[in-house]
This record gives structure tokens, sequence and C-alpha cells, in this order.
């Protein structure tokens, strides 16, 4: 089949057709828990599949966030990580407890309800010393450990409040062990932990790593890795339930990075795992994955595309850690070039999106040919804001759910469980394995199209963790220098930061030394990423300590200069200022697009 084209699907703002439900989440419990997602095509907040979902968002953004930002959907992918973080924020309010399920799926499944109207009941199940949850623990601290480093620079101070909540949830995890589901009884139906929370340790402990570079985790990482089974287990699946495959490629970038340590010979054989993974998708391994006559990778009738956008996005990264390096890989004595593991990776996602022997593609609303009739309440029922006559538990049933028509509302960008291991597919909202969508289908899957709809190039492997304040001695000066400024330092090649379609490039031009003080000249060009004009930009800078020349003052914040009112798509301005200090931060705080 030939490989097909295509563009990131663009969803301008909110779906229109929802409204607020859950406003009294937690309450019973005397905590907020008004937020986070619902996991499918239910209205259930599952804690470790939810955790999951924003790891891999992150984990999107963090390898491939200049390509989404070239296409204007930067601001969207951090909206939707922060939506799931700040509702994490609220489920730990103490060092050791977390809440980790509202609702139950039993009670959930009896009604087919829109949000809006749920009669079903709302408890609010909790881990904590007593009844621990390691697993869950574990996939929480590292969704926000790596979405620390997301908001490093864009939001510092909401950075730093989520590598705290991280820390406490791992040293929780790890310190009271236990599997989530012997605590949380009623989400053993349906998010069982099989692979028990070994794996989340360790998934945990690499990102906690990745996010702080505290030799503790490294240890931790060395140390525990034969006994948590992350050098030994060779898998052919990764998603929400069974983390190794990620644990390995995550360990094998840090290996490439030369942040192994000590430990150099361990983070070997975690690679070893990694690329049994990779053979095993490429058929080229001891064990490989099943597939389809179609192509399409095959673990269970159950929602399967799961499986195949996780795996599309470890086939991605790794791929490119490799090019990085300048090297390839071997299948049992076959070379494996970069290239070949992305040409797997993208013919997954060619499938999905119609390249298939039905031609149909499994992502709602793209394409000519999609699902219509989704497994997916909200979707399934008029819109609360077309018509809120109440619709009750049971009826729900009897009058959309058996309906034979299409959705009344536009899951847009949904991808739903997929085709069979045969390649067919029914369209029918019956047939929940099939029509059903999830968050964590999405979520892997919007890194590897920003790495597909932008390009390559960029090296993987520049260490991407937050940086280390330089300490800024005062210099002694020479006797008979008084007056005149002394060039110090080169230009330094500088840092990016995203904030939707807004670029912004940091970089120190140039240092001196004055009267015994080091004064450095820092510049950063602003650049408008969007098809729009930029219009009414605020900027926010915390830690100035010194002139600024190239915008306007208001208030608490800065704006264009007055010799600007707007910048057009694709142009950039440069401000630049001067301080005898560290780089001072700069956020966008709001702007538009005309």
């Amino acid at each position: 089949m030939a490989m097909i084209q295509f563009d990131i699907p663009h969803i301008a703002g909110w779906v229109t057709w929802r409204s607020h439900s859950g406003l009294n989440d937690g309450k019973a419990s005397g905590v907020d828990l008004v937020g986070g997602y619902y996991d499918a095509g239910d209205n259930v907040k599952f804690g470790l599949p939810m955790a999951f979902t924003i790891t891999m968002m992150s984990w999107s953004v963090i390898e491939y966030g200049r390509q989404m930002a070239s296409n204007g959907e930067l601001g969207h992918a951090l909206d939707a990580i922060k939506w799931g973080t700040d509702y994490f924020i609220k489920a730990h309010p103490e060092p050791n407890v977390l809440y980790g399920e509202v609702g139950d799926g039993n009670t959930d499944h009896y009604c087919w309800q829109r949000p809006e109207d749920m009669t079903t009941d709302r408890t609010a199940y909790k881990i904590d010393p007593s009844r621990p949850g390691s697993d869950l623990a574990g996939e929480t601290a590292a969704a926000m450990a790596a979405a620390s480093i997301v908001f490093h620079r864009s939001n510092p101070s909401y950075s730093a409040s989520l590598l705290t909540h991280a820390r406490q949830l791992f040293e929780f995890a790890d310190k009271y062990r236990g599997k989530y589901d012997s605590s949380i009884t009623v989400a053993q139906k349906y998010y069982r932990s099989v692979s028990g929370y070994a794996d989340e340790l360790l998934w945990a402990a690499a990102w906690m790593y990745k996010a702080t570079n505290d030799q503790y985790y490294l240890h931790y990482l060395g140390q525990n890795g034969d006994s948590l089974g992350g050098t030994g287990w060779g898998m052919t699946e990764f998603g929400w339930d069974v983390k190794y495959a990620g644990v390995q490629v995550l360990v094998s970038k840090f290996l490439m990075q030369g942040r192994a340590g000590a430990y150099a010979s361990v983070f070997q054989r975690y690679q070893q795992k990694a690329e049994y993974f990779m053979c095993s998708c490429l058929g080229k391994g001891s064990r490989n994955v099943q597939k389809t006559p179609g192509g399409l990778i095959y673990r269970q009738r159950w929602n399967n595309l799961q499986f195949v956008t996780s795996a599309s996005f470890l086939l991605t990264v790794y791929s490119d850690y490799l090019s990085s390096a300048g090297n390839s890989m071997k299948c049992y004595g076959s070379n494996v070039s970069p290239s070949e593991l992305f040409s797997v990776a993208k013919s997954q996602i060619d499938y999905i999106l119609g390249d298939n022997p039905r031609a149909t593609s499994y992502m709602v609303g793209y394409g000519n040919n999609y699902p219509q009739q989704v497994h997916h309440r909200a979707a399934s029922i008029v819109s609360y804001k077309v018509n809120p006559t109440f619709v009750p538990c049971r009826a729900g049933y009897a009058t959309w759910y058996s309906r034979k028509a299409s959705d009344p509302n536009l899951l847009t960008g949904a991808i739903v469980g997929g085709p069979d291991a045969y390649d067919n597919f029914a369209d029918e909202r019956d047939n929940y394995q099939q029509t059903e969508p999830a968050t964590y289908n999405n979520a892997p899957f919007i890194g590897v199209v920003a790495r597909m709809t932008g390009h390559g190039g960029y090296n993987q492997l520049i260490v991407d963790i937050p940086e280390v304040k330089p300490v800024v001695k005062k210099p002694t000066p020479a006797p008979q220098a008084k007056s005149t400024p002394a060039p110090l330092a080169k230009p330094t090649q500088g840092s990016v930061s995203y904030s939707g379609p807004i670029v912004m490039e940091h970089k120190r031009t140039t240092a001196w030394v004055h009267e015994g003080r080091t004064y450095y000249r820092y510049s950063t060009t602003l650049t408008n990423k969007s098809t729009k004009t930029l219009k009414d930009l605020k900027l926010t800078i915390n830690k100035l300590y010194g002139p600024i020349y190239g915008l306007t003052k208001f208030g608490n914040s800065y704006g264009f200069p007055s010799w600007i009112k707007s910048l057009p798509a694709g142009k950039s301005l440069e401000f630049v200022y001067i301080h005898p200090s560290t780089p001072a931060r700069v956020s966008v705080s709001s702007y538009t697009l005309a």
C-alpha cells in the first residue's frame, strides 16, 4: 500500500458540545476532586490510566514540542497536560495519601448518561500507608515528574510544585509497597494491575532522574534494575499496565547521553531489552508481535490500538535516539537502521489514519470514512447545550445507546479500539471492544504525529534537564582595571522556550567586568510561528535586576514596544536586558491571534 500524507487534525478551542460535570467530586470525602479525565467512553476517573495518559503526553512534548509549536499545537498540548496535573495535585492532599478513583465501573456501566446528567455513585477511593498502591503512586509520580520538565521554563513555580509532589509520591510508592487494586478493589474489573508495581517503581525513578538529575534516582535504577525486572523482562507490549519497555527506552537514552555513571554495564542490559522490543515490532526478534494481514500490530481484541500507538511512539523516539548518537542496532546479527524503525512506526500511523484494507480512519473526524457510532456516552447523546432535558440512567440505553444512527456529537480526534486480527471492524455502538476510544490511545499518538508532520534532524540526546544555575563569583579586579569594560565571555548557545505559537530563543550575547562586578547582556528573540497576526502580547519577566530595552512596561507585565502594535505571522522581535545575574525568567502571560 502507498504511504499516505496527512496534516495534524487541528481542533480549535474547547469541545463546544460539552458542559460542566462532576462538580461535587470528592466533596463527601472532604477533598476537591473536580477536574481530571474520564478514561474512555464512561464517566469514571480511573487514576492509573489517567496518570499514564499525562506521562505520555508530557513525553510527547518533551521530545517533539518544537514540531508541535511549528504547527501551532503546543499550547493545546500544554493545556491538556495541565488539566491532568492540576487534578493530581488536588488528589494528593498529603504526602502519603493519593485519591485514585472517583466513581466505579459497576454503577457507571449500569447507566447510559451524559456526564452532565450523572446520577451514579461518585465515591472517591484512595491509597495510603494502610492501603498501599505502589503502581498508582509510581505512575502518578512519573506523570508529575515528566510534566515538571514540560513546564520548567514556561511556568517554573508550577514545575517546582509538580516535582515536590512527584518526590513525595515516589517515596510513598517505594516505602509502602503493594498493588493498588488490592486497596481500591473496585478497579480490579476495569484496570487490574496485572504486571504488579515493580515496573512503575522503575518507571517513576527514570522520570525522576530525567527531571532532576538527582543521583539518588540513578542509583535506584542501577541497583534495582535486576531485582525489579528492568534488565530481565523482554517485552512485546507497552501500555498503561506494563511499563518495562518504556523504562528500558528511557534508560537507554541516559546511557547514550553519557548519564549512566557507574552503572553503564547495568544500563546496557536495560538497552538490550529495549532493542528486544524494537526487534519484536520489526518482526526480526525471537518473539515477534502479531500483525494483521494488513500489517497492523495486534495484541488483543479489546482496544488493540492502545498498543499500536504506544509501540509506535517507542519506535519513533528510539529511532531518533540512535540517529542522534550516530548508531544503529542489531536484530539477531542483522543491522537495523534508525530509518527502518521510523518506517515501521509511520506504517502503523498510516494504517490508523486510513491506509488499511478497509480504507477506514480509526480517528474520529479524520478522513472521509471514520467511525460514526462511537461507544461514548457524551458523544452518543444529544448535547446538553442543545437539549438540557435530563436523561435518566436506564432511559439512555433505550433512547440513545440502541439508536442505529451516527452520533449527534463528533468526538473529533478520538482514536477508537480498532479492527480485529483480520482487519475487520464493525461500526456499532454496542461493539465496545472496537468502537470505544480512550485517552491513552491518543496520548502517545500526538508525539508520533508531531514528529511526522514536523521535521527530524534535532539532537534528541541533548540533556533536557533543568539547567543548574552557575555560581557567579565576584572576581578580584586587577589593580589597573577601574573603568573600561573588558570582554569576559563569548556569546552562549542559549535555549528555546515555547508558549503555543510563540517561540522564544534566549541567549547571552556578552559579559564584562566593571568595578569588580560581572554584568551580562541577554537577548531574547520572540517569533510568531502561527499563520495569524499576534496581538495584545503580555509577558511576565521575573528575576530581572537591570534595564530592559525593546519592550514597554504595563504595570507588572511587558508588551510590544511603542513602535510595534502587532507581530505578523513568521515575524520576530528582539528585546535585550542587562543585569549582574543569571537569565531572567521570561514567560507569556496572554496574547490574541487575529
